[in-house]
């Protein structure tokens, strides 16, 4: 099946914190935190709290109940990382505890919240949900992008439909291959594809909507890729 994407693919790129850390194999890992080692802890949340984190904030309804959700996904991952039995990657296996930690809060504030009145800044000495977000820094998206563009594709992604937006976040901003999307959402191989194809046309159409209304520069060209 053809890959088609548009300029998502330039968030790709940073080195990442396994790269870092190449000591730290996941075996290795695993073991040391099935023992407790506390120097293990500290390196699993050194590795994937950035992940995890720029994909609880892109999935949740609310993103300024991202850090909060980040806190529970690590809880759960320590909680039952004695369960761990290697069936998957554990990059996978966290992915997944993420996922699913975000489509249950997402069920969660839809139940509970949506009545809700936003009050973010309405007090000056207060705090907004933007001001304690965690400090993503900078990722070839931020450094190739301008702020005006890529707040309209994160304004496009929140858009789409929970299901095609995991799978083209994953995809194309966390660059995970199709088979560990597989993994991490509990689905075939054909459709993390469908999924992925179907939400990057979603998007694709959001973006020219948005460009056309705007009548301001292009985004990204679509481009092919393998």
């Amino acid at each position: 099946m053809a890959d088609t994407t548009f300029g998502l693919n330039l968030y790709r790129g940073a080195d990442s914190a396994e790269q870092a850390e190449p000591a730290w194999r996941d075996e290795l890992l695993v073991a040391a935190l099935q023992a407790g080692d506390e120097q293990a802890y500290e390196t699993l949340i050194n590795r994937f709290s950035q992940p995890v984190y720029n994909v609880i904030y892109r999935l949740l309804t609310d993103p300024g109940e991202a850090n909060d959700v980040v806190q529970d996904v690590f809880i759960k991952i320590f909680r039952n990382i004695a369960k761990f039995r290697g069936d998957c990657s554990l990059k996978t296996w966290v992915y997944r505890i993420a996922v699913n930690e975000a489509y249950n809060h997402r069920r969660w504030f839809s139940r509970h919240r949506k009545n809700e009145v936003c009050l973010d800044g309405e007090d000056e000495d207060s705090q907004s949900y933007s001001d304690q977000l965690a400090d993503p820094g900078y990722s070839p998206f931020d450094v190739t992008l301008g702020h005006e563009q890529r707040q309209r594709i994160e304004e496009a992604l929140g858009q789409l439909k929970p299901i095609f937006k995991a799978a083209v976040v994953l995809r194309d901003i966390e660059d995970l291959s199709y088979d560990e999307i597989a993994v991490v959402m509990q689905v075939s191989l054909g459709t993390v594809k469908t999924r992925i194809l179907r939400g990057r046309d979603q998007l694709k159409r959001i973006l020219l909507e948005q460009e056309s209304t705007a009548g301001t520069e292009k985004f990204p060209a679509v481009e092919a890729v393998g």
